[in-house]
């Protein structure tokens, strides 16, 4: 070879028009991003925050990113598909103006629901926020993703089937169970703490009180807020913690001799509260139907649990059930023993949790009951009946259910509060699982939340 040809300087072509370019995703990948992204864009049930919708976005945009991809694998080993530039530019523009129209229907939803709620419409930073937050936790998605698979290629198919088979093994046996344990001793702690905030009953007819067969420090956090509420100095208010003793019929008699003790079995009304799964007693529905009656009624609750609704829903949901049936059957069997000219008249009353609890109780036997209020209940969880069911439209938890996702709600007796989403197969159950979070957030009347017109609903003897 000649020094000429060595030393001949090497002339570059320009660059290709297709180097030169950004890559266009394919088609298919455009269509099923614009799918979940604008299914995470479905109309909901609750307003929602910033961070809420960036998170839901985010995370839709990366399972379709995931489905694209296991989609092309799957297609390039029966053949391969032809590159066509005209197809996938047409596809990319029209995702593109779909996400933008879904985006613009979902504010305009958004400030409906806030105008109906009388809250604040959305400020202007609220989709810039949705959707840097949104691309963000996208691309945080796809690299953890792309970082498990490669780390499942070095194993090998075997190697990673018994690191998942042991990783779930081990999250079911010794993760779940000590999480679990750690969040009772939590939520334990938590009911102990005293509100310094709260003002202890002066008035006898108040457990707490000086002279009361329970003691203030033993009424547990939502026990003091219960006893504390209210300003109706002659209604009677009574409430039995869960560490009172260590069994619900035990409680449940130690619940009657308070309600006894402070005069309660005097009244002309008995309202049986079943709390929610945290012992949460709804003030709203408490003073509404000591407005009702006039403060000629006592209201006596017993707690079962001190963990969230949602906890004691999954894991112990028979908690409820037990302790609203050992208390309503000892209510009913001290009221029994009085002369028939002196018995009040017996209401059960329970919100969410508590509906389960109220409903399980009343079903198990509905001898003496005047009537039953059921505030909240979960879709399919109580039985109605002759009680009066209180639910807003607006309330993911009396739509929640896996029947949503393949048929729309029941919404017989709900009262609507807000503008109703259209039932969309499947994302209609995502989209409700969501609002599940933000459920107490919304303002009275609305949402999980239910005002005083609890007590004059609470149905007539």
């Amino acid at each position: 070879m000649s020094a000429e040809i060595l030393d001949a300087p090497v002339v570059l072509g320009p660059p290709t028009t297709r180097s030169a370019r950004p890559a266009v995703p394919r088609t298919a990948t455009s269509i099923i991003l614009s799918v979940t992204v604008i299914a995470s864009l479905a109309p909901g049930l609750l307003p929602r925050s910033s961070w809420t919708q960036a998170l839901v976005t985010g995370i839709a945009a990366a399972l379709g990113l995931a489905l694209s991809a296991i989609a092309h694998r799957i297609v390039s080993r029966v053949f391969t598909p032809s590159v066509r530039p005209v197809a996938r530019r047409i596809a990319l523009c029209g995702s593109v103006t779909a996400i933008f129209a879904a985006a613009v229907s979902e504010a305009g939803w958004q400030n409906d629901l806030r105008s109906a709620m009388g809250t604040e419409p959305t400020p202007p930073m609220h989709w810039v926020e949705v959707w840097c937050g949104a691309i963000s936790i996208c691309a945080i998605s796809v690299v953890i993703g792309v970082g498990l698979m490669r780390g499942g290629r070095r194993l090998g198919r075997t190697r990673t089937v018994c690191v998942i088979l042991v990783t779930g093994l081990a999250g079911y046996l010794v993760v779940l169970p000590a999480a679990w344990a750690s969040l009772t001793d939590r939520f334990a702690a938590s009911n102990a703490m005293i509100d310094s905030s709260l003002i202890i009953p002066l008035t006898p007819s108040k457990s707490g009180s000086i002279g009361s067969l329970v003691r203030w420090d033993d009424l547990g956090r939502e026990g003091r807020k219960f006893v504390s509420g209210g300003t109706d100095v002659d209604a009677v208010r009574t409430y039995v913690a869960l560490d009172a003793a260590s069994s619900a019929t035990a409680r449940a008699q130690i619940a009657v001799d308070e309600l006894e003790h402070s005069g309660g079995l005097t009244k002309s009304h008995v309202v049986v509260a079943v709390p929610t799964g945290s012992g949460w007693v709804d003030e709203n529905a408490t003073s509404g139907i000591e407005d009702r009656f006039q403060g000629d009624v006592a209201t006596v609750a017993l707690q079962y649990s001190y963990r969230p609704s949602w906890a004691t829903f999954l894991l112990a949901k028979t908690e409820a059930e037990d302790s609203a049936t050992a208390l309503l059957d000892a209510v009913r069997t001290r009221i029994a023993a009085l002369p028939a000219a002196s018995r009040p008249d017996l209401y059960v009353y329970g919100q969410s949790l508590g509906a389960i609890g109220g409903s399980a109780a009343v079903a198990a036997n509905p001898e003496g009951i005047c009537g039953t209020l059921w505030a909240g209940p979960p879709a399919g969880e109580v039985e109605s009946g002759s009680a009066v069911v209180l639910a807003n439209t607006s309330d993911p938890v009396v739509r929640w259910s896996t029947e949503l996702l393949t048929s729309p709600p029941k919404l017989d007796g709900t009262q609507a509060d807000a503008p109703m989403p259209q039932w969309i197969p499947v994302v209609s159950y995502l989209q409700t699982t969501v609002d599940l979070m933000s459920a107490q957030n919304a303002p009275t009347g609305h949402g999980h939340r239910y005002g005083a017109d609890q007590g004059s609903l609470l149905p007539e003897c």
